[in-house]
């Protein structure tokens, strides 16, 4: 269903949008209240929403279908990304009036990164069938890996990446506000904020490979697969700000994302032998976000006792 035209007029939409947040609604750095990121949360939302209802329409119910299908994994996948913008914001210590600019220019090579990904992808999902049970094992370890790995105290500071770039180029001692380069002495430093945006960016190129392979396991449609990418990416920013505060108290979510993961990769294995339609796999991934939700709310975690001196 991607002809250029769609293709091309979706970018063009993208871009209006990333151009009027950045250049018009918030032109000043700023702190984003709770009222600001769910107004913007809820409007983005909708517009994912409305695309899917004009697919629906226009090429049919299974397409329709595949693009929610696709857009809830990516949404529950971008919710755990936050859990790692968090860490490494307080990390960095990034003044919470920059931290807005900072994800959109993320947001902004996220898209670039995941488009080339996408493509990648869908090369290889054309003229390599094998490829979706190399996906279906990879999506099936990796939903394994995550549950029972052991929760450790993230450094993001000590990343490859950090490293690399404090070592080879000029940075700045101290931040300066929104700006990620400044010339001092007629010389071009980078600030603190660029070596933040590089971590951000190789976190979600690094989490992309969970997300992507699990969307190709719902649809081989790329327009299907990219637009959900997008919407669910567009809205991760305001989400951030939504939920910062409460991702600590989704103790069950890690679990139910392991699960959707394990599910759609056996179904990649499988799908020669089970055809299992799209509209049960989006009810058992709903139902299974649902339920980790739920229990997190009703479990929540017990407070940890002071111990006295």
């Amino acid at each position: 269903m991607g002809t250029p035209l769609f293709w091309i007029a979706f970018n063009v939409f993208v871009l209006a949008a990333i151009v009027l947040d950045l250049r018009v609604l918030h032109r000043k750095p700023h702190q984003v209240s709770l009222k600001e990121a769910g107004f913007w949360t809820g409007v983005w939302i909708t517009l994912a929403v409305l695309f899917g209802v004009c697919v629906t329409h226009y090429f049919g119910q299974q397409r329709g279908l595949e693009y929610f299908t696709g857009y809830l994994i990516e949404q529950a996948l971008s919710v755990d990304n936050l859990f790692l913008f968090l860490v490494i914001f307080r990390a960095f210590a990034v003044d919470e009036r920059v931290q807005h600019r900072l994800l959109e220019w993320g947001i902004i090579g996220a898209l670039v990164m995941r488009g080339v990904m996408i493509a990648a992808g869908a090369e290889l999902v054309e003229h390599f069938s094998w490829i979706m049970y190399v996906f279906g094992a990879f999506l099936v370890y990796a939903g394994i890996h995550m549950l029972f790995q052991k929760k450790e105290k993230e450094h993001p500071e000590k990343s490859w990446i950090f490293r690399f770039a404090n070592r080879h180029l000029r940075v700045t001692h101290d931040y300066h506000g929104e700006h990620f380069f400044v010339r001092n002495a007629g010389k071009l430093f980078a600030t603190p904020l660029f070596l933040v945006l590089l971590v951000v960016e190789i976190t979600d190129v690094t989490l992309a490979v969970d997300s992507i392979p699990a969307i190709f396991g719902i649809t081989h449609d790329p327009f299907i697969v990219y637009t959900s990418n997008v919407f669910a990416i567009l809205g991760l920013r305001s989400m951030y700000f939504l939920l910062a505060g409460v991702l600590g108290r989704l103790r069950f979510l890690t679990v139910g994302l392991s699960l959707v993961l394990v599910f759609i990769g056996g179904k990649m294995i499988a799908e020669r032998w089970i055809d299992i339609p799209v509209h049960v796999s989006l009810g058992i991934v709903a139902g299974i976000l649902l339920i980790s939700l739920l229990a997190s709310l009703l479990l929540p975690v017990k407070p940890q006792p002071e111990q006295n001196p």
